[in-house]
């Protein structure tokens, strides 16, 4: 059956509010881990993961950073104005040159209390390294489902990276039900976070230390890196009665060259992604390459741009199915050498749920998901149908659940 015609109403189960984890581990690596292989739960713990994974194996993980994306705004009638940076403007080539702004940026942005801002503009004072700045929000004009706001600020040497890093809040999942406090500063946080630009964090990678990765060096487990700057999508809420009425959300990826080339000698060894957003951007890369051969039906190499090439929802399902991911791999290797490129950057609508089979990864390490959620649908890809069982389990067995809970080491099932 195509995903389209899944029915999110089939992937629900109750989770108590009392499963939520509010606060992390005060260690990453003590976090519970459950692991499924060959349709058997077991049970470890993060910091025994290189027992769990053949050497050799390559871990991919998510570098980007979670950026203070809540900016909060005070009226003079102290009413309070809400700003959720989402994401720039088109006009910026990505994430990264727009928070490379300095004195203005244009974003989009949610509005809390949105019916109380009138057509002046917001005014915020921030304490900086170098003295108080402050900082402007102008509402530019409304779109479909958020706002274009202009924000400035009357420091030409600061980015609009650092501006967000002295004025933001950071932006804890709404289901958390709390505040974000000072810790959550470093808590909600990879070690690893590299690049500005989300506004969510690949939770998967919250439980992993120095330590751990000294473990699995030492067991010669390769690691790797990409980068998908997490959306507020990651929480939107399936409302559609099938999946074929529900838009994911289309999230920048960025991927190095040198990345591409470890996978691809990695292909027939254990390829393991850390995080959804890990996973969700491998696989892109799969069916990146399945477009360069389909264009070069029709085209050369020098005419195919990397828009052509972004991956939209249902591409992973209407795209030919039948080439090697060797083969693909090496068509969009091929293609960057053409075009002189050292990084891919581009986006990915990829969605992945039953029905879909993993074309470069055989596993997944990731937290347990809220219900009716894209997330689950991944999870029910990978699983089939153990994954009731799979959930059921973390359930009767104190895991903790989605962002500051546990996790679990999810393998393909074999057909």
């Amino acid at each position: 059956m195509h995903p389209k015609h899944l029915s999110i109403k089939d992937f629900t189960y109750d989770l108590p509010e009392a499963k939520i984890a509010k606060y992390p581990l005060p260690k990453r690596d003590e976090s519970k881990l459950l692991v499924y292989k060959n349709g058997k739960i077991t049970e470890s713990i993060y910091n025994k993961l290189d027992e769990q994974i053949p050497s050799s194996s390559l871990l991919v993980f998510n570098n980007s950073k979670v950026v203070e994306a809540r900016l909060l705004f005070k009226k003079s009638t102290g009413t309070t104005i809400e700003l959720f940076c989402l994401e720039p403007d088109e006009q910026y080539a990505d994430i990264t040159t727009a928070m490379l702004q300095k004195e203005k940026v244009l974003w989009k942005c949610l509005i809390g209390g949105a019916k109380k801002w009138k057509d002046v503009p917001l005014l915020k004072g921030i304490k900086t390294e170098q003295g108080l700045v402050v900082l402007t929000a102008e509402r530019i004009k409304a779109l479909d489902d958020c706002f274009l706001i202009e924000l400035s600020w009357d420091d030409k040497a600061l980015t609009f990276a650092e501006i967000l890093h002295f004025a933001g809040v950071m932006p804890l999942p709404p289901y958390l039900n709390r505040p974000a406090e000072e810790n959550d500063k470093s808590t909600y946080q990879t070690i690893y976070a590299k690049l500005d630009g989300s506004v969510a964090a690949p939770t998967a990678g919250l439980h992993f230390t120095k330590e751990l990765f000294e473990k699995l060096k030492q067991k010669n487990i390769q690691t790797g890196f990409v980068t998908l700057h997490v959306g507020a999508g990651t929480f939107k809420p399936v409302k559609a009665a099938t999946m074929q009425h529900h838009e994911m959300h289309a999230e920048f990826i960025e991927v190095k060259k040198e990345l591409i080339e470890e996978v691809l000698e990695n292909i027939d060894n254990k390829i393991i992604a850390v995080g959804t957003t890990s996973l969700r951007t491998l696989e892109s890369l799969y069916w990146m390459g399945v477009k360069v051969s389909e264009k070069l039906k029709v085209k050369s190499e020098y005419d195919i741009n990397t828009d052509e090439i972004a991956i939209q929802q249902w591409d992973a399902y209407e795209l030919p199915q039948n080439l090697p991911a060797k083969k693909t791999l090496q068509y969009l290797l091929h293609w960057m050498k053409v075009k002189a490129k050292k990084i891919i950057i581009t986006k990915t609508q990829i969605i992945i749920a039953p029905g879909y089979s993993l074309k470069i990864a055989v596993a997944v390490i990731t937290n347990f998901h809220q219900p009716q959620s894209t997330l689950l649908l991944l999870v029910a890809a990978i699983a089939g149908d153990d994954w009731k069982n799979i959930y059921s389990y973390a359930l009767t067995h104190d895991f903790r659940f989605l962002s500051y809970g546990d996790g679990s080491l999810i393998f393909k099932k074999e057909k």
